[in-house]
């Protein structure tokens, strides 16, 4: 007997007149032996089952879809709009998001880094080899040069992390930004999970939780006065996890200190601190060397490693996976400040 299969308008492969073929998923044809529950079947007939689709997204395909269209949508809509890029694994998706939305052109938007100046020296060699390499304009906004003008003073915990949101709202304003894309993202922190994917900021850079716009169809609302601004997280709806397993599909460099190696830390408040000029242990501090990597880059004197011997990206994958804390939650001591530490620098203009 020869095989005639045939689609019909619903999508439906119709096997009728034709062979018994294998059905897809496990579903049985009306022909099997049992016989079939249609009550206008008759015997040895077949009838329609699910044809086998291909143009189906992966997970991964359908985040890394909405996060080009929210890019493109930011772009179309605002004048200035500006990247936060700091050299870290969720701000290098995002600029290599932004050249997939753009390419073969050039991202049409420069990248903004504040520069603490307790910044991993690894981070900022990246930071300017793939700014030079991908031909983009740097704007750079110094922790530094506000302390030396006396806007700032040095905190007594010896963090700079949350002295980052003057210089931030100063770099947006001064170039006139009126939208700023980050890379936050909901699972990191309960602050961030209370972001909308266009968040916006008053004239004072100020956000407030309460006042939340809708976003229902994914329609983003992007309207704003004079003076106020928009912040920007196309992968709000990402996790650490598939941020990683983007990284590993795509090949994405990331900078060295994100897989295991060895390096001189002490523990203090639970956490393995790097030892370096802006992170000294104390007296009572043990430096030990380690095998460690980190899940997020933040400042040196701020930001713990996790003892790991993921080497690769696959092992990271692996790794953070069986993880029950989120980066932030396990590495980040600015975040340890306060029960609102992060909200509470969100509402003064911090990411």
């Amino acid at each position: 007997m020869s095989t005639l299969s045939t689609t019909t308008t619903d999508g439906y492969a119709s096997t009728a007149d034709a062979a018994p073929a294998p059905s897809p998923r496990g579903i049985r044809p009306a022909d099997d032996a049992r016989g079939s529950d249609r009550p206008d079947a008759t015997p040895g007939a077949a009838y329609a089952v699910p044809a086998l689709r291909s143009d189906r997204l992966s997970s991964l395909d359908t985040l890394e879809s909405e996060a080009i269209h929210i890019i493109r949508e930011v772009v179309a809509e605002f004048e200035r709009p500006a990247l936060l890029f700091s050299g870290g694994k969720d701000s290098v998706v995002m600029l290599h998001l932004a050249t997939k939305a753009f390419w073969p052109g050039k991202v049409p938007f420069p990248v903004l880094h504040v520069d603490t100046g307790h910044n991993f020296p690894e981070v900022i060699e990246f930071r300017d080899r793939t700014v030079e390499r991908l031909g983009l304009k740097l704007v750079v906004g110094s922790v530094q040069e506000f302390i030396d003008r006396g806007e700032l003073s040095e905190r007594a915990d010896g963090t700079r992390n949350p002295l980052q949101t003057v210089p931030l709202l100063d770099a947006i304003q001064r170039n006139k930004f009126d939208a700023v894309f980050g890379g936050g993202r909901r699972d990191e922190d309960k602050a961030r999970a209370k972001e909308r994917i266009l968040s916006l900021r008053d004239e004072f850079g100020q956000w407030d939780p309460r006042n939340q716009r809708p976003e229902l169809w994914n329609l983003y609302n992007g309207r704003h006065t004079v003076g106020q601004h928009v912040r920007a997280f196309p992968i709000s709806n990402w996790t650490e996890l598939d941020v990683w397993r983007y990284i590993e599909r795509e090949n994405i460099e990331l900078p060295g200190l994100y897989y295991a190696h060895e390096r001189e830390v002490f523990e203090r408040d639970g956490m393995w601190r790097a030892v370096g000029e802006v992170s000294m242990p104390l007296p009572h501090e043990e430096v030990v060397t380690k095998l460690v990597r980190y899940r997020t880059v933040g400042d040196m004197s701020c930001t713990g490693a996790v003892v790991s011997d993921a080497r690769t990206v696959a092992d990271v994958v692996v790794e953070v996976a069986a993880s029950t804390l989120t980066e932030r939650g396990a590495t980040r001591a600015d975040d340890r400040i306060s029960e609102a530490a992060m909200e509470d620098r969100k509402k003064d203009g911090y990411f």
